[in-house]
């Protein structure tokens, strides 16, 4: 009489799909803190904000975006451009350390998507809050190529994060121009 083999000699079926739980991570398994890209990537702390934190991380860009105002338009770019490549570098790190890709208390995203929205605009306060809001709108709507970089898994990192927030700020950048377009042309 034979015996049949043991369980652990046994195969799986190979029709059941194979599912993998992410383990919680427990406060002390993460290494030290990388406190620079923490603070980078929060925004000096506006991303701990307990409620709406990427408004928060809105909101804290727009004395960035005024004092902006006052520099040469190569110094904007630039100040644009540095603070999105930082940016994603940060973003990346804080993702890891987090455990998630694109935490909540990542807002450096929401920075660098306000200052693309604020590109050209005149300095006044139609101007910033318009741009506020119709960026805030096309960052929870992310219009195409918004979208892409958020739901591709291939961009689940620093740099999805912060470029989905760059593309809905491209659109919320023509979406601010014609509202202040219409009001000085009608209002």
């Amino acid at each position: 009489m034979s015996n049949p083999p043991p369980p652990s000699a046994q195969t799986a079926p190979s029709a059941q799909p194979r599912v993998l739980i992410k383990p919680k991570r427990l406060a002390g398994d993460r290494g030290p803190a990388p406190v620079l890209a923490l603070t980078w990537s929060s925004f000096f702390g506006a991303g701990y904000f307990p409620l709406a934190p990427g408004t928060a991380g809105t909101a804290a860009a727009i004395p960035l975006w005024w004092a902006l105002t006052y520099t040469p338009l190569w110094a904007y770019f630039a100040v644009t451009a540095a603070i999105t490549l930082t940016g994603i570098a940060a973003a990346d790190r804080a993702g890891k350390y987090y455990g998630v890709a694109d935490s909540g208390h990542i807002v450096v995203d929401e920075v660098a998507g306000y200052l693309v929205t604020m590109a050209f605009l005149p300095r006044g306060l139609f101007a910033a809050l318009t741009g506020f809001v119709l960026f805030r709108i096309c960052d929870v709507l992310k219009p195409w190529p918004a979208n892409f970089f958020d739901r591709d898994p291939r961009w689940k990192n620093g740099a999805g994060v912060v470029l989905d927030d760059v593309f809905a700020g491209v659109w919320a950048c023509a979406l601010t121009w014609t509202a202040v377009w219409v009001r000085q042309r009608y209002l």
